[in-house]
């Protein structure tokens, strides 16, 4: 798996550093709030668990699996919701918390929906986010840190449902993918 791996962009270390710093961020805003977590399946689920351990407060957390991509490269535009939320988020304080924003598709419609289901206030978490491809203008509150436009997997991002498992995010050799 990683002689796949052409270059580390973000190591564990540099993910550790950033997971905590997130963490406090959050902490601080929403100290005694408990808000509800919602974790974007299945690229996020790793960053959410040491995110919340580094929120160290009372929250709850959730799950929603929301694609627009399938195991296409490029995303198609059509945003499905595979796995809705178990609770109603009206009157709550709501933290989306993803792995990357890319076009901007996805996390716009996810906000919409959010919205329309009269969350209090939605706040957008993400590890990476990778500027150059963004199609929509979404707000994002909590940034880890920009990745450059290329093709990334470890910590939960993947290409056909593999390399998630690495402990650093990477990018995958073209040869893999072409």
């Amino acid at each position: 798996m990683r002689e796949d791996i052409e270059k580390v962009i973000v190591s564990t270390e540099q993910i550790d550093e950033i997971v905590q710093r997130l963490g406090r961020q959050l902490h601080q805003e929403y100290q005694g709030k408990n808000p509800i977590f919602i974790c974007i399946l299945k690229g996020a689920v790793i960053f959410m668990t040491d995110l919340i351990r580094a929120y160290d407060d009372l929250s709850e957390i959730e799950f929603m699996d929301v694609s627009s991509y399938g195991d296409a490269l490029e995303s198609s535009g059509e945003v499905r919701i595979i796995k809705d939320l178990d609770v109603p988020v009206n009157g709550r304080n709501v933290v989306i918390v993803e792995d990357i924003i890319d076009t901007g598709r996805t996390l716009a419609a996810l906000i919409k929906l959010l919205q329309t289901r009269g969350a209090a206030s939605i706040k957008i978490c993400s590890l990476l986010s990778k500027e150059a491809h963004r199609l929509i203008n979404v707000h994002v509150d909590y940034i880890g840190v920009g990745v450059p436009d290329e093709f990334l997997v470890g910590y939960g991002l993947d290409y056909k449902n593999q390399y998630r498992n690495l402990p650093f995010i990477g990018v995958l050799k073209p040869e893999i993918y072409e």
